[in-house]
């Protein structure tokens, strides 16, 4: 420990005599010590009013080899101060006496040190670190550096999704907690029968550090928010079926439940088969509701690569939310050799906006399984140690992104949804073959026009500008007509939205990333 103030220690008297009359090593140390003490409490010791004045402190006292505890003690009553508990095993004490005493105090002979008594910080490790990663996305975007600053800490991200397996240890709030950090409000049904969910959940908030440290796979796999709140909004019954008035009404639970959760983020790993312009459609509507109420939204692409309409599909078209793209990390750390990924949706929306507006990592990444789902069966070699699931597509790109906002929203809470996208898209970096790729620390930094977004755009008409609220008035349906399905959930939530190409290097996977999807009567979804 450091002395608070390093102060000159007065000359010893000169012990030649001593030496000439045999005394000991020992007793002349003692008496030098002794005889500087005294001279030094004659120059120090502070005035009674000195003594009852100044701020005090709480300190530790070590004291030099061959003083006692009851010299210290003294030492601390002459300079005004209260001595506190024996600490015989540094051979010291406690004090708590004015910060300017403190300072004269560690100028004594008799004390080897006086450090104030700070507050300590658990050690545990609660974090993923970078050296037990097995997959680099975090890595490669930034994130855990981000994490020095920011892990998400207090954030609601809403995954509007299949549900998530929230029991699983990688969502647990601490180790060996059992208390997990997914809230799962108002599922008939809890959990992830399907698959898709948990896996996009485990890219937010999942913590490989949770488990237990015998796994095998402790600490080896980390969402890009690690100490987040995840707000389950399960759209699909257990076989993975939904509707489109499903998808809107979990928009809107999260709009109306977000003061409940802190809900500042919610993930869009879905988007619709049924091409339309982001002014009429009604999943644009009830996604700039969201966005007009604070809450930060994050979309996939899709997988339709370069095709004419490949960006044309809600919600990833609306200009407002940050619509994410995929890239291909080539499985390094490193950015330079990162590619778009060739399915990864790209162009011009049929109102003339480019998307997507960032790039994540989005190929042959590993993420959470939901155990018993659906996604174990379809792809058994996409297993991975039994509890994770390897797979592609710009659904596991989104939640990188999603988990990156949620991070920056927990370091800057006066952050709007305008600004985070700002941050995210305006400090990402060009890739050698088109579109940006975010970098997590940039976004953290950015500042002035960096936080700017979304300058002149016309919201979906189905807004009501005055209360920035769907206007059910200027829509052909209104809110009783999709609050509640009331049609069979007949339609599939399709295992091709994400793909299992790649899953392992040289392998050839059986799931195709352009196949049919979720739909129902008109409208469709693809997961990604």
């Amino acid at each position: 420990m450091a002395a608070i103030l390093d102060a000159a220690v007065p000359r010893y008297p000169s012990t030649r005599g001593a030496h000439r009359r045999g005394l000991t090593a020992a007793a002349v140390a003692a008496l030098s010590l002794i005889a500087a003490a005294v001279a030094w409490l004659f120059v120090v010791s502070p005035s009674p009013a000195q003594a009852a004045g100044g701020h005090r402190v709480e300190v530790i006292i070590q004291l030099k080899r061959g003083v006692d505890e009851s010299q210290g003690r003294a030492l601390v009553r002459a300079l005004g101060g209260r001595p506190g508990v024996d600490l015989h095993i540094i051979n010291g004490l406690s004090a708590r006496l004015s910060a300017g005493a403190a300072r004269r105090l560690a100028a004594s002979p008799l004390v080897h040190a006086v450090t104030r008594n700070a507050a300590i910080r658990d050690t545990t490790l609660t974090n993923p670190t970078p050296w037990t990663l097995a997959t680099p996305f975090d890595q490669t975007i930034g994130a855990t550096r981000l994490w020095n600053h920011s892990t998400g800490a207090g954030i609601g991200v809403a995954v509007v999704d299949t549900g998530i397996s929230g029991d699983l240890p990688d969502f647990q709030t601490a180790q060996g907690s059992g208390t997990s950090a997914v809230v799962d409000p108002g599922a008939t049904t809890a959990g992830d029968t399907y698959g898709h969910g948990t896996a996009v959940a485990g890219l937010v908030a999942g913590n490989g550090w949770y488990r237990d440290s015998s796994d095998p796979e402790f600490g080896q796999y980390a969402g890009t928010a690690p100490d987040a709140n995840l707000i389950s909004i399960k759209v699909a019954d257990d076989s993975g079926t939904a509707t489109t008035l499903d998808a809107i009404y979990g928009l809107q639970f999260a709009v109306d439940h977000q003061a409940d959760y802190n809900i500042r983020v919610v993930n869009l790993s879905f988007r619709s088969t049924s091409a339309g312009s982001y002014t009429t459609d009604p999943v644009d509507a009830a996604v700039e509701q969201a966005w007009f109420h604070g809450i930060t939204v994050v979309a996939a692409a899709g997988n339709l690569g370069t095709a004419s309409d490949a960006v044309s599909y809600a919600p990833g078209n609306d200009p407002y939310v940050i619509t994410v793209g995929a890239v291909d990390n080539q499985g390094t750390r490193s950015t330079w050799d990162d590619v778009q990924a060739s399915w990864s949706s790209r162009g011009q929306t049929q109102d003339g906006f480019t998307k997507p507006d960032v790039e994540a990592p989005g190929a042959h990444i590993v993420t959470t399984l939901a155990p018993g789902s659906s996604f174990a069966s379809a792809c058994p070699t996409c297993v991975v140690g039994g509890a994770y699931f390897q797979l592609s597509g710009t659904s596991l790109a989104a939640p990188m992104v999603s988990g990156v906002a949620a991070d920056l929203l927990a370091a800057h809470p006066s952050w709007t949804p305008a600004m985070v996208k700002g941050a995210i898209v305006n400090t990402a970096q060009p890739l050698s073959d088109g579109g940006d790729e975010v970098r997590a620390m940039n976004a953290y930094w950015a500042y002035g026009s960096e936080l700017s977004s979304d300058q002149g755009l016309t919201p979906n008409n189905l807004i009501d500008p005055t209360t920035n609220s769907i206007d059910y008035n200027a829509a052909s349906w209104s809110a009783a007509s999709w609050s509640t399905a009331t049609d069979p959930l007949a339609a599939s939530w399709s295992a091709a939205s994400w793909s299992c190409l790649s899953c392992s290097s040289g392998g050839q996977g059986d799931v195709s990333p352009t196949a049919a999807s979720w739909s129902n009567v008109g409208w469709a979804t693809t997961l990604g």
